[in-house]
């Protein structure tokens, strides 16, 4: 809760790409800064695979990972106090490069932690309300980022003041998760390099069809990330953007993605996260028309209204769809390919959506957006079925793990 607090101020597509633009004055640089740290997740879950595949207890290097990542939130913190304004913007860029790298490992080694501490029928609850109570917190401290640190200027400079707090508040989680009772793996993969890690996801996505349609329409679906960081700018345009307005906005985006994910993981845990998937993608579909007709403070708010409701919930439940298809100790390889594949659009995405703003406009990148949204949608509501169903009906009807 606490480490989710703190990573959606860095992650939340108000603080930080207002942060930059005002140091850059350039949308290019925007998006090559949030691809610049998605370029470093690509091949790093396959690292985090080959270190944990084989080992029957993993909670150290999931410490280990998760303590480098928040290393880096610290370092833009001290780039924003120490660093000259030509030195900042390229110190930041680095530090989100590395904080991508350390992240690829984290989601890998947090997520096969998570398949072995909570009961597959109960994931979607404890996602939820940890995603809840974590929107909570994270809704009250970015109205204080906004209003208070961002825009009192607080330490000499608001936005670097907001990147120590998010250090802090991540910090507390961390701390916490070193009491996680983690249970022996019974059943592991031999030990593999990097390279036969690799190697090793070609044979499962051959194998396993179901997860191959669904490795192709979550990584379509992650297209919308190709906006993100430009969702506030374009707010921008219709507007005048205060640390007020960036805390206000930021706060919506927050209370509506938790208070949602909630009723998601109820959801997930009664019918499987396919439901779950399709509504949500639906609904951040919807959320990106609506934003090619707003004008003003009321339809900006709507929107992240929206798009906090569906994009949070589509992430959690397909992180959590991954775990469901093929073997338990085939987990850490089947997150690797996955999460590389929306690392891989991630990276893409900002740089391609930065040339789309700069030669088009924004209502053209939101359009390209949908179009692909839409064919992962189709792929996923046609072709996909939902492995717990699926596994229950070769079980003879059960649905248990």
């Amino acid at each position: 809760m606490f480490g989710q607090t703190g990573f959606r101020l860095v992650s939340a597509p108000t603080f930080l790409p207002a942060y930059l633009f005002m140091l850059s004055g350039s949308d290019f640089a925007v998006g090559l800064a949030r691809s610049l740290q998605a370029a470093g997740t690509i091949a790093t879950p396959m690292i985090g695979a080959s270190l944990i595949a084989h080992r029957s207890k993993i909670l150290g290097i999931t410490l280990a990972s998760s303590a480098l990542m928040r290393l880096q939130i610290l370092g833009l913190a001290l780039v924003g106090f120490f660093a000259g304004a030509g030195a900042a913007v390229p110190a930041i860029i680095v530090f989100l490069a590395l904080m991508g790298t350390f992240q690829g490992i984290a989601q890998v080694t947090m997520n096969s932690l998570r398949a072995k501490v909570i009961p597959i029928h109960r994931r979607g609850i404890v996602g939820g309300a940890r995603n809840f109570l974590a929107g909570l917190t994270s809704a009250a401290v970015s109205y204080v980022a906004g209003a208070y640190l961002i825009d009192g200027d607080v330490f000499g400079n608001g936005y670097a003041s907001v990147f120590l707090l998010a250090f802090g508040v991540t910090s507390i989680g961390l701390f916490a998760l070193v009491f996680t009772a983690e249970p022996k793996s019974m059943s592991v993969r031999g030990r593999e390099s990097i390279f036969e890690t690799f190697k090793a996801v070609g044979p499962i996505l051959r194998a396993q069809h179901d997860f191959r349609r669904f490795f192709i329409a979550r990584a379509l679906a992650s297209a919308g990330r190709m906006a993100l960081p430009f969702y506030i700018l374009f707010a921008g345009t219709r507007m005048e953007l205060t640390g007020t307005v960036l805390g206000v906005l930021t706060t919506v985006w927050m209370l509506t993605s938790s208070t949602a994910n909630l009723g998601w993981g109820m959801l997930a845990d009664r019918h499987g996260y396919k439901i779950v998937m399709l509504v949500t993608l639906a609904c951040w579909i919807a959320s990106h028309v609506q934003l090619l007709f707003v004008e003003g403070f009321a339809g900006i708010a709507t929107f992240f209204v929206l798009m906090g409701a569906a994009s949070g919930g589509f992430n959690q439940s397909a992180q959590n769809m991954v775990l469901e298809f093929g073997r338990f100790e085939d987990i850490p390889i089947r997150l690797a390919a996955s999460g590389s594949a929306v690392n891989l659009i991630a990276t893409v995405g900002p740089v391609l959506g930065g040339a789309v703003v700069a030669v088009l406009g924004y209502i053209e990148l939101f359009v390209l957006t949908i179009l692909l949204q839409a064919v992962a949608f189709v792929i996923m509501a046609v072709f996909v079925p939902d492995p717990r169903h699926a596994r229950g009906r070769k079980r003879g009807g059960t649905n248990d793990a």
